[in-house]
C-alpha cells in the first residue's frame, strides 16, 4: 500500500492528514469549509485514494490559510506516495463535463512543479468560499506533488459546477499518472533514470 500520515501545524493552521493513493475512495473530511469539504469528498472518490484530513484553521479571518495548507500537505502526501515512482504511468488527463462545464486537466509526475491554471470563475464566492482559493490551492498542491498541473476552463457558466469539474477531472487524471502500470513496475517512467 503507497500510504502517507502527516500534521502540519502553524499560527494559522492545525492540520492532521493521511493518503492511501491504492484506496477505495474512502473519506473523511473535516476543513471547518462545508464547500472545501465536498470538494475533498469527491476528489477521494473520484480519484479513488482513501483520504482523511481534519484542519483547525483561523477561519475566523477567510479560508485562505486553511485552503493553501491543506493543499501543501496533500500535495506532500502525493509526492510521498509515490516515491521514487517506480512503475507509475506518470501522466494522465481528461476532459470532464459537469453539466454546462467542460474541464481540461492533464498532469505530469515528473518531478518539477508548474501550474497553468485557466479557470474563469464567474462568481466570487460559492457559499463562504472565495473563488479565488481554487487556484492558491491548486498552487500549492502542484508545488508540493511536484507536478506539472494543467487545468483549463472549456465551458462552463455556473460557478460550482466549473469548480466541482476541476476537483473532479484533478482527482482522474492523478488516479491514471500514479496507477502502477505492472509491465513495466520495476522502471522509472524517464529515459533519465531519475524523476
Amino acid at each position: 500500500m503507497r500510504e502517507y500520515s502527516t500534521t502540519r501545524k502553524t499560527a494559522e493552521t492545525d492540520i492532521s492528514l493521511s493518503l492511501n493513493i491504492d484506496g477505495s475512495g474512502l473519506s473523511e473530511i473535516d476543513t471547518g469549509c462545508g464547500f472545501l469539504d465536498h470538494m475533498l469528498t469527491l476528489f477521494a472518490k473520484h480519484s479513488r485514494f482513501d483520504l482523511t484530513v481534519k484542519c483547525k484553521g483561523d477561519t475566523n479571518v477567510d479560508y485562505h490559510h486553511t485552503t493553501e495548507d491543506i493543499g501543501i500537505v496533500l500535495g506532500t502526501a502525493v509526492s510521498e506516495c509515490i516515491g521514487d515512482s517506480k512503475g507509475i504511468n506518470r501522466y494522465g488527463h481528461i476532459i470532464l463535463p459537469m453539466d454546462e462545464s467542460l474541464i481540461l486537466c492533464a498532469v505530469d509526475m515528473g518531478g518539477r512543479a508548474y501550474l497553468n491554471y485557466d479557470l474563469h470563475i464567474p462568481a466570487q464566492k460559492v457559499g463562504d468560499f472565495d473563488t479565488e482559493l481554487v487556484e492558491e490551492f491548486m498552487c500549492s498542491f502542484a508545488r508540493c506533488a511536484k507536478m506539472n498541473l494543467h487545468v483549463k476552463q472549456l465551458d462552463g457558466t455556473n460557478s460550482h459546477h466549473i469548480i466541482e469539474g476541476t476537483f473532479k477531472a484533478l482527482a482522474r487524471a492523478l488516479k491514471t499518472a500514479v496507477t502502477i502500470d505492472e509491465k513495466f513496475k520495476d522502471e522509472i517512467p524517464s529515459t533519465k533514470g531519475t524523476i
